[in-house]
């Protein structure tokens, strides 16, 4: 049996779900009509935007912008605050009418997810029917609209997703990609990020089809296993299921935040870094690995970045030991310029049963068994239930990621 999968995305989501949530409450003007984003505090003058209007974009409003440049380019632009606890609402609300169309879905992201109907034609439908009456429930009852792609792999599918929208569905299966999806510049391929680009440009592929039909050892050359990744896929070739239980295997683990203000102190910046250690930790002992590469991104006001990693002969999954490097390693690259952007990532990891005690590790592993105790605490009682002395009356989160504010990195592989 051929597979059908669904790939459902929520337009311009967080601006989406605010406005359909005051448009509940007794509104009149539906944000998604007029210029507006969702940004942090204009009045300090250092938040950013994080989401935008259709109507905002005209203005060239661009994502990840300071508020008061926005405000010069649209005088009558509206901001409205974050609230991840009402985004998280209409997330769930959202897999729920999807699990009326499939007992199998894979979310992706606070915003995106993978059905599998296959074999569900009988209850709902072709898969084109179907998808209409998914994304009609979804504007109907939630207020707000999705892009639902159809293919025969999770590729394909979000790909489908994003040739046009708002509001629409899309098919593209295997017979298709040569028509609509070759044509499209290589950067729009998932996978080919902002890193990869150039240098499939330097190698003249400027489309996804110029990539399908590139040779095969030039890319490897180039690019090494990448180059092959990214050929399947600009071929449609991908054939992961869709499943809530399915992981791809770990090969690090990362944790990043934008910053709704300007972080110009070494203090500052070292609590931000604390914050992400703490839950890159928690996610390394609770995956059941320890790491030995560690490395730290920084983002400024102006949105470059760069990054420095170094690899360690110990590997561990210590909260303060991964925040010790981190702190090395920020500090040797960070000239003091305001950040908006920050991450932590670690990598070549091994299993913590394999970890090699030491005469010199008695105190780290007392530190060990502490960060699990405090895991089986937060665990329990919530993510905030125990914090850091440091982070008392900082106005900073005392830890950064998880559910709300990480979704997007639950998985960077489909």
């Amino acid at each position: 049996m051929n597979r059908i999968i669904m790939h459902i995305d929520a337009n311009s989501a967080y601006l989406s779900w605010e406005a359909a949530y005051r448009l509940q409450k007794g509104d009149t003007v539906d944000l998604r009509n007029i210029p507006s984003v969702v940004g942090g505090d204009e009045q300090s003058r250092h938040g950013i935007v994080l989401a935008r209007s259709i109507p905002a974009k005209k203005y060239s409003i661009k994502t990840g912008e300071a508020l008061y440049t926005a405000r010069k380019k649209c005088p009558n632009l509206v901001v409205v605050p974050v609230r991840y606890e009402l985004y998280m609402m209409c997330h769930n609300a959202m897999i729920n009418i999807m699990r009326d169309f499939s007992p199998k879905i894979q979310v992706y992201s606070i915003d995106e997810a993978f059905l599998d109907y296959t074999g569900m034609e009988a209850v709902h439908g072709e898969p084109v029917e179907a998808a209409h009456k998914l994304k009609n429930k979804i504007k109907k009852e939630l207020g707000f609209t999705v892009n639902v792609g159809i293919s025969s792999n999770k590729l394909l599918a979000k790909m489908a997703s994003e040739l046009k929208k708002p509001d629409l569905v899309h098919t593209l299966f295997p017979d298709e990609i040569k028509e609509k999806m070759w044509p499209l510049p290589v950067r729009e391929l998932f996978m080919v990020g902002p890193a990869t680009a150039p240098k499939l440009y330097r190698l003249n592929i400027f489309t996804i089809g110029d990539l399908a039909r590139a040779n095969p050892d030039l890319l490897k050359y180039h690019l090494k296993s990448w180059g092959k990744l990214i050929q399947d896929y600009a071929n449609g070739m991908e054939s992961s299921p869709v499943s809530e239980d399915a992981r791809p295997p770990i090969k690090g683990i990362g944790n990043s935040t934008t910053i709704p203000f300007d972080v110009d102190s070494m203090d500052e910046a070292r609590k931000v870094l604390l914050s992400l250690c703490e839950m890159v930790g928690m996610r390394l002992r609770q995956a059941g690995y320890c790491a030995k590469l560690v490395s730290v991104y920084l983002r400024n006001t102006n949105l470059s970045g760069r990054s420095h990693q170094r690899k360690y002969t110990v590997a561990t999954d210590d909260t303060y030991q991964i925040f010790n490097r981190a702190l090395q390693l920020m500090e040797e690259m960070w000239a003091g310029e305001a950040l908006r952007g920050m991450g932590v990532h670690v990598s070549e990891l091994v299993p913590n049963n394999l970890l090699q005690m030491s005469m010199f590790d008695v105190m780290n592993e007392r530190r060990r068994r502490l960060d699990q105790s405090i895991d089986e605490i937060r665990m329990k009682y919530g993510p905030k239930s125990v914090i850091r002395s440091v982070f008392i009356n900082s106005g900073l989160s005392p830890i950064t990621g998880g559910v709300i504010e990480d979704f997007k990195m639950m998985s960077s592989i489909l």
